[in-house]
């Protein structure tokens, strides 16, 4: 059973929970821009985790749909349709074969996630199927890609929906790192007190971030030798202006870092449209490490708030298969 890709949005690709163990090599996880996203795709079919899903990164595509099949759409709010009806977003859908999928321009955030019950089962490449582009590891899918999908585990599953999804307004979380000392107090306050907006210069890798206040530096930036870095690591480059390392990040650097987003925020970066206002404050290590989730936990906690989706009759094609009458109980005669 595959899936075609008749008509791929521009930064198109597959992409699951990356590739872990392997910064040694000098290759970064990878995997999901919101991993959040990606793991609520998850939930809403019931999917364990390391499925792969499509990323979206602004825009979608079209696709055919080759065989029954349930989806689910996540993150950045797109426009979608099945066969020309409006889809609701944060929640899963049946698509019937035949049906084609429209997924057009975000409506708010950059990253939106298409997963398909069983997951694309494209061959594995050091252990994950996710495109990384600066490893050189898949590509971009394209026109006329047929994606393989793995057997949907329950297929007769009703759709469901996120219930409670909000999107926090307080400042992102940042704990310290090696060389967050070495900013002086007056910067690492500044820091703090100033909003960012989030720059047109974003990609996989890390994103720019733009203020009108004096640029950030060190006592000893010069002398500083190159180090591991990860994602959610804040570096200051040499103009001042920071950074905010994402899941395409190269594995060293030389440039200082203030601080690292922690793992839950980072997805708020990620899909922060350009010029949206952003800012931080600094939390204590115990206070990072008491908010961090495993991604099994946090599909754990997103299938527990899962609601039915109340499908609209206009919209179900198997409609005459449901018994609509309720029939009075037969009476019994004692005969």
């Amino acid at each position: 059973m595959t899936l075609k890709v008749e008509r791929a949005g521009p930064a198109l690709s597959v992409q699951d929970g990356g590739r872990e163990g392997l910064l040694g090599l000098g290759l970064s996880r990878g995997g999901a821009a919101d991993r959040g996203a990606w793991l609520e795709g998850l939930a809403l079919l019931g999917l364990p985790p390391g499925t792969a899903s499509i990323e979206m990164a602004g825009v979608g595509g079209r696709f055919l749909v080759e065989a029954p099949v349930r989806i689910a759409l996540t993150g950045a709010q797109m426009k979608a349709t099945l066969d020309g009806a409006p889809l609701e977003w944060d929640a899963g859908h049946v698509a019937t074969a035949g049906s084609v999928l429209d997924i057009g321009a975000a409506v708010s955030g950059v990253y939106g996630y298409l997963t398909v019950a069983g997951g694309i089962a494209t061959e594995p490449e050091l252990g994950g199927r996710g495109f990384h582009g600066i490893a050189g590891l898949g590509r971009p899918l394209r026109d006329g890609d047929h994606l393989p999908l793995a057997s949907d585990p329950t297929p007769d599953a009703p759709p469901m929906r996120l219930s409670g999804r909000s999107r926090s307004a307080e400042p992102l979380r940042v704990m310290p790192g090696p060389q967050t000392a070495s900013f002086p107090d007056e910067v690492r306050t500044a820091f703090e007190a100033a909003t960012f907006t989030r720059s047109p210069r974003a990609n996989r890798q890390g994103v720019r971030l733009d203020h009108d206040g004096a640029p950030f530096a060190t006592g000893g930036q010069l002398t500083l030798v190159s180090d591991f870095i990860a994602e959610g690591d804040i570096q200051m480059t040499g103009d001042g202006a920071p950074y905010v390392l994402l899941a395409d990040c190269q594995t060293m650097g030389g440039y200082p870092r203030i601080g690292t987003v922690l793992p839950a925020d980072l997805p708020r970066i990620a899909q922060a449209g350009p010029g949206e206002a952003l800012r931080f404050r600094f939390v204590t290590v115990d206070e990072a490490t008491a908010a961090w989730e495993s991604d099994e936990t946090i599909l754990g906690r997103l299938r527990r708030g899962l609601v039915p989706r109340v499908r609209d009759p206009r919209e179900m094609s198997d409609l005459l298969s449901y018994d609509l009458v309720d029939r009075p109980p037969r009476e019994v005669t004692g005969e």
